[in-house]
Formats: C-alpha cells, structure tokens, sequence
C-alpha cells in the first residue's frame, strides 16, 4: 500500500483529501503543521506528499526546497493562487505537480495516481548507456561521466522516457499523456520548466542541448 503525506493547515482539506485518497486505496498521513513535515518523511517514509503552499510557520514552498534537497520523493502543490509565476516558482523548486484551489478531490487523486504510475510499474532491470549518460530505470539512478546526476522524479519519469525512444519525436500532448496521466488543460508551461531543469543537470550548455532537443512546433526528443 502507497503512503501519502497530506500537508494543510485546513482541517476540512486534510479530512475530504484522505476520504478520497484511502477510498482509491492509499494510506494516508495528515499533518496541518510544517514543522512536523520533516520529521513524518522520515519516520513514515511516504511515496508522495501533498503540499499546501500557505503554511503558518513553515511555508510549503520552503518545505518543498527541503524536501527535494534530501531526495526524490514526488510533491503535489496545493495552492489558492492563481497567477503563473506563482506556480512557476513551485515547479522551479523541484514540485512534479500543483493544484489550485479550489480543486475536485477526484482530480487530486488522479493527479496522485499519474504522479506514482510510473514507480509502480515492475519493470524488469533495465540500464540505458546513451553516449556518457547511464540511466539506472530499476533504481531510478542517473549517472553523466560516472558522476551521480539528482533528478526530482518528475525529472526522472521525463528523461526515462524519451531516451527509451532516442530520436522519436513526441508531442507535448504525448509526452504529457505518457508522463503526467492526463492531457486535459494542460499547462504548457509545466513541462517547459521541466525540460528547462533537466537541460540544466545533463546538458553542457543548457542554452544549447544536445541530448534534450527542441522540434519547433512539435515537441522534443533526445538525442544520444
């Protein structure tokens, strides 16, 4: 059984989220304090967390920076603002998600769902070697020249993709589709900073790439 993390400071959030979520089957743990966040991830080791952004105390956006510092475990924003920069900053922090408030509870789970689909796939061992990228699939592991490249596991489900496909061209819709779970709404946005933070760990010129390539007006494929 899956462990989600469900940070609010709003009871009635935290109360209808884990209806929802242990009704589709996952185990759910809720705290409406930031400063008990880190504390729960260690002792309960969650496969995701759900995170308010307008904590008391300890915002979400730091905690989400902390989070991401000590690991890969996947984060879905919750937030009540509207305004793009404002979810930008999120995703910039290593958030693989966000949702807006108000939200549909069903939404939140299948976004929750989408997120842990790829993790929950038993595939069988698998090792990528694309030139001086060696990409682990099993252990979720990126090595560029032998040295250890962190990825947030959006990052992960990304790479993994397009380089099980080299030189395949996808769109954004299939790309969204096969990595995030849904094409509905989708907000280009959300996977250009994706592609932007990835550039920035495994090319050598992020303004010029070479493995993560841009096709105008299409989509992107990598490139060994």
């Amino acid at each position: 059984m899956r462990t989600v993390l469900v940070v609010d400071d709003e009871p009635p959030v935290r109360d209808i989220v884990g209806q929802y979520l242990a009704r589709d089957g996952y185990r759910v743990v809720a705290t409406g304090d930031g400063r008990d966040v880190m504390d729960l991830i260690a002792r309960e080791s969650p496969d995701l967390v759900v995170l308010d952004v307008m904590l008391p105390g300890t915002g979400g956006l730091e905690l989400c920076r902390a989070i991401r510092s000590r690991g890969s475990i996947p984060v879905i924003l919750l937030t009540a603002r509207s305004e793009e920069t404002d979810r930008i900053v999120g995703l910039e922090l290593g958030a693989d998600d966000y949702v807006t408030k108000p939200f549909s509870p069903r939404e939140l789970v299948a976004r929750v769902r989408a997120v842990l689909r790829r993790s929950a796939d038993g595939a069988a061992p698998e090792l990528l070697v694309l030139g001086e990228l060696e990409i682990d699939l099993p252990a979720r592991e990126v090595r560029l020249r032998g040295d250890d490249v962190r990825l947030a596991a959006r990052e992960f489900d990304l790479l993994a993709f397009l380089a099980r496909n080299p030189r395949r061209v996808f769109t954004r819709e299939q790309i969204m589709q096969s990595v995030w779970g849904y094409t509905a709404a989708i907000d280009t946005g959300t996977l250009s900073v994706h592609v932007r933070r990835l550039r920035e760990k495994i090319e050598d010129d992020p303004k010029t790439p070479q493995r993560l390539e841009t096709v105008w007006n299409v989509g992107y494929r990598f490139v060994a």
